[in-house]
């Protein structure tokens, strides 16, 4: 389980992060709601172990060390830290993650078998701005599920990249009630993930479990209705840019969920 408790960052000019207390379990998805997108990925950074809490504490399992927790999480797409350049190609993404993978992998140097095996030939030669919403995710959940160790997603506000929670929330749910498994060849059994995705607000259809930062509730979203287009149609309209944040008190500006042996540096 990963647990944080009175989670806590202090900014230069105030809180990045009040103190918020969640838990997620294997086999589980949770939706951490925050207002504003540089608290949503703090929350991230800190849970993942990328950034030191001015207080409280975030751990997996039973074992409190830091690096413990890098080890065993993911960081997905957060903004200004790891989210994948719009100009970069779909093929040239897959290379770049499969070469920082923490173990000796067998598609590593060969990003067009990996594209092969996990169903992305189509995409190999599109750019990541090309991508629908719902494609670029599931594209990068199987880079981070690339790596073995892997236990936790922490999904950072995917809501940003569409208005429609058919683009992201049946794909994380559905990952959660699991196991996963990395691919048709893969026999390690399959794992159970926890997975937290932070988001801007709830969705009216969800009823799932939910955690809101700082404890206080937040309105939901409209509900959706059910619609019989594929799962990765296009969104309707896309969502507004959220503010940008300012990573200097992260650790790696490009591959944070990637570089799990590094330090976390302190806040500013």
């Amino acid at each position: 389980m990963l647990s944080a408790t009175k989670l806590h960052v202090k900014g230069r000019h105030r809180d990045l992060l009040p103190a918020t207390t969640l838990q997620a379990s294997p086999g589980t998805l949770l939706l951490a709601q925050a207002d504003g997108q540089d608290t949503r990925t703090t929350l991230a950074l800190t849970l993942t172990g990328r950034m030191k809490p001015s207080s409280g504490t975030a751990g997996w399992g039973h074992d409190p060390d830091i690096a413990h927790l890098r080890r065993h999480t993911a960081l997905l797409d957060a903004p200004n830290v790891n989210e994948p350049e719009r100009h970069l190609s779909v093929k040239d993404l897959v290379a770049e993650d499969l070469a920082l993978v923490p173990r000796k992998f067998r598609d590593r140097t060969r990003p067009a078998a990996w594209l092969a095996r996990h169903g992305y030939s189509d995409l190999a030669g599109k750019w990541v701005e090309e991508l629908e919403p719902g494609q670029r995710l599931a594209l990068l959940v199987d880079l981070a599920l690339a790596d073995s160790d892997v236990d936790v997603l922490v999904v950072d506000s995917p809501d940003r990249h569409t208005e429609d929670v058919q683009d992201w929330l049946p794909l994380l749910q559905a990952l959660a009630e699991g196991p996963e498994k990395d691919g048709p060849d893969d026999d390690d059994g399959g794992r159970r993930l926890a997975i937290i995705a932070t988001v801007g607000s709830v969705p009216g259809c969800w009823d799932g479990a939910v955690a809101h930062v700082g404890g206080q509730p937040a309105a939901a979203a409209p509900a959706f209705a059910p619609a019989a287009a594929p799962a990765f149609a296009p969104a309707a309209a896309p969502a507004a840019a959220a503010p940008a944040f300012a990573p200097a008190a992260v650790v790696g500006p490009e591959t944070a969920h990637r570089e799990r042996t590094e330090e976390p540096q302190e806040n500013q």
